[in-house]
Formats: C-alpha cells, structure tokens, sequence
C-alpha cells in the first residue's frame, strides 16, 4: 500500500512540472515588459566583500536621529524588537535551545545589514532612505551591538572591513575555487 501511494504522489508531482514547464513560455496578455531604468532601479545589491556599495557616509549619532525618526517605531528605541525582529543583543546564545539571532549575533557581513535596509527599510517605505542614511542607520545598529564605537563613521571603503562577531558561523554549501580546479 504505502508502495502505491508513493508511486501516485510521485506520478502527481511530474505532472505538475511538466504543465509548469510547458506553461513557463506561455503569455497571459497582462502586465509589460519591465524598462531598464525600473530594473535598474531595484539592481542594487551589495555583496559581502563591498562591491555595489554607493558613495555616501553615515556616522552613529546621524543614524541615531534617523533610526529614532524611521526605525524605533518597529523596532524599539534601542533596537529590542516589538513590534517586529529584535535587533540588538544575542550574542553568545547562538548554541542555546532558543538563540537569539539578530543583526550583532547572528549576521556575518556588516554589508547585508546595509543592503537589506537600503531595499526594504522602513517597511512602508522601501528605498527611501538616501545612502548616507543607510551608512547612519547601519552604524548605529553596529554601535547598539558594541560592533563600532560611538564615534564610528561609516562609507564604502570601511564597511565591508568591519568584523562581525558571527562571521565565521556559515559554512559554504560551495567549496572555495583553487587555482588548479576546472568548474
């Protein structure tokens, strides 16, 4: 019994991918064709070691001001959380039953912090915040973890510098590339 059942669910499945697969060129006569200028309006994605970061300069004390103005509301005063993720603390408590993963415990690159609140912060806002604010909003959220001092200034050629404390907390799924290898 179990046998046909398996058998079904996996006859169910292709199915499905093959109408999936045969639909996928289908057009449905609605919506167009995105512009170049509103993709690369959304093309700005920064990696880990810096590249894609925009000019722009931010320090702690601006970014406490803007967070107070943009961010506090959701995210505390301080960065504690409520009503949305807690931003602040957690540190040494990623082994524990229940970690708390947040910006200074659990994130590995300064740089993601950037880029996800460059897309998608304030929430009902996404992208409104100019790259000098997103280099003050993240140098507060560093400061808050004890990451930069008080009086850390941050831009395009310190950020991808700075050392998170769970940077080496991810194991690639990819190993790294070696001079001899062939892809």
């Amino acid at each position: 019994m179990p046998d046909r059942i398996a058998r079904r669910l996996m006859l169910a499945v292709a199915a499905t991918l093959v109408v999936g697969v045969a639909r996928a060129g289908e057009s449905y006569g609605i919506g167009r064709e995105a512009t170049p200028q509103e993709i690369a309006g959304w093309d700005i994605d920064v990696s880990p070691n810096g590249a894609g970061l925009p000019p722009g300069r931010g320090d702690v004390r601006q970014g406490e001001a803007i967070f107070a103005a943009k961010c506090a509301a959701c995210h505390g005063a301080h960065g504690e959380g409520k009503p949305m993720d807690r931003l602040v603390g957690g540190i040494g408590t990623l082994r524990d039953k229940k970690p708390v993963k947040t910006v200074g415990s659990f994130w590995p690159y300064a740089t993601t912090l950037f880029d996800y609140v460059r897309r998608a912060m304030p929430l009902n806002a996404p992208q409104s915040l100019t790259p000098d604010e997103v280099y003050a909003v993240s140098a507060y959220v560093l400061f808050l973890n004890g990451i930069v001092p008080q009086d850390a200034a941050l831009d395009a050629d310190n950020l991808a510098r700075i050392n998170m404390p769970n940077r080496d907390g991810f194991v690639s799924a990819r190993p790294p590339a070696t001079a001899g290898a062939k892809p």
